[in-house]
């Protein structure tokens, strides 16, 4: 089916949405963290998956000028590994086929966008995409609307029948600012009690999601 005929849009996050990178992101925190005060606390960096990475190293105190040091760190441990240590949560390739069927698809990520790219190409499934957003693209990340409306923009679509798909509350937030549905899935870093506080929709993963915004 041709995008133009595809009449719903549906914005997928990355990380607790489609992929499951948890491990490579603690490594590559425990190298950004090696030789300051400060202390690994892994459970405390997952629940900030999905912020971008300068507002969680500010959320373990580092100041302004650290924090450029402690994310280059990051960067240079989490590129050389990321790819081996990252796969698709279940049924996701399932939900991107379905989806692909009726929808216009794109990714909205608070990540590098050339890592995110690669990513979904190792994963085989970045040809599904007809556009990927991260936060090289944008001036200001989620929980703002700009990435939702610059996905949007690059497939050539407008609000009617876009819908967000993500796991914690800054895509919430995101597609309620750019005035968009929103499914949040619980397969990821936030609670459902915690989502449940947003007033969202919640399923289990992206394929109830999927199949959710189908039925519409």
């Amino acid at each position: 089916m041709n995008t133009t005929t595809k009449q719903k849009t549906i914005l997928f996050d990355l990380d607790g949405t489609l992929i499951d990178s948890t491990s490579a992101i603690l490594e590559a925190f425990k190298v950004a963290l090696q030789g300051t005060p400060a202390h690994f606390d892994g459970e405390r960096i997952k629940a900030m998956i999905g912020f971008p990475l300068d507002v969680m190293f500010a959320n373990l105190g580092f100041a302004e000028g650290e924090i450029k040091r402690r994310i280059e760190a990051y960067k240079a441990h989490y590129l050389g590994i990321y790819l081996a240590q990252t796969t698709l949560l279940p049924r996701v390739k399932e939900a991107l086929s379905l989806a692909h069927e009726f929808a216009t698809l794109a990714v909205v990520t608070t990540k590098g966008t050339p890592s995110s790219k690669a990513c979904l190409e190792h994963l085989g499934v970045l040809h599904l995409f007809g556009a990927v957003v991260g936060k090289d693209d944008v001036s200001e990340p989620k929980p703002s609307s700009e990435p939702i409306l610059k996905a949007l923009q690059l497939l050539g679509k407008d609000k009617t029948n876009a819908f967000m798909v993500g796991d914690t509350h800054l895509d919430i937030k995101a597609a309620q600012n750019a005035n968009i549905a929103c499914v949040a899935v619980s397969s990821g870093y936030e609670s459902v009690e915690k989502l449940k506080k947003h007033k969202a929709i919640i399923k289990a993963n992206a394929y109830e999601a999927v199949e959710f915004i189908q039925k519409l």
